[in-house]
């Protein structure tokens, strides 16, 4: 099973960061992956996101015409706008999950375009956002992605739950 995949702007970001030579090459390979796949899905809140930490948060920051070339050309992925639908749906992921704002944003963003898995590192890695599932890109390798779509199992805790202790029905009696 193929599915749309939403990119947060840390993916792009690391694509273009040449000081982590491992996340930089794990990134474009994400995005090469998507590219060829047509699979590839972001918003103008990530692009923009990632043109302000490209040219203004960088060390060696890029200069704003390759900044901007390479905002254009993932315009080819349709980024979704931050719309009504888009602020609606962020504020009901915003009330039940209490994610950052940005975050909420994203995770709506990607609902809005049919997307399965959302790569991002700064999310908890395997949540499922109803139905979007946030895996992180640096520890998910390109041949595992498909496998991806269901949501990490989670460990059963071995700490009492909190509360007061369930009441055992009383074992019925009888008279002689």
């Amino acid at each position: 099973m193929t599915g749309l995949v939403f990119v947060d702007t840390n993916v792009f970001v690391y694509a273009r960061d040449s000081r982590d030579s491992v996340k930089q090459a794990k990134a474009r390979n994400w995005i090469k992956f998507l590219w060829d796949g047509q699979r590839g899905r972001t918003s103008a809140q990530v692009l923009s996101e990632f043109y302000e930490v490209v040219t203004r948060k960088f060390k060696a920051a890029v200069s704003r015409e390759d900044a901007w070339e390479e905002v254009q050309s993932y315009l080819a992925w349709n980024p979704q706008p931050v719309n009504t639908e888009v602020l609606l749906r962020a504020h009901e992921i915003e009330r039940r999950h209490f994610l950052s704002w940005w975050d909420c944003l994203v995770v709506a963003a990607a609902h809005a375009q049919g997307c399965v898995l959302l790569l991002s590192e700064d999310m908890q890695d395997g949540m499922d956002y109803d139905g979007i599932i946030v895996r992180n890109p640096f520890t998910l390798s390109v041949s595992e992605e498909a496998s991806s779509y269901a949501p990490i199992p989670k460990l059963a805790t071995r700490h009492r739950g909190r509360g007061r202790p369930r009441l055992r029905p009383h074992a019925e009696t009888t008279s002689s």
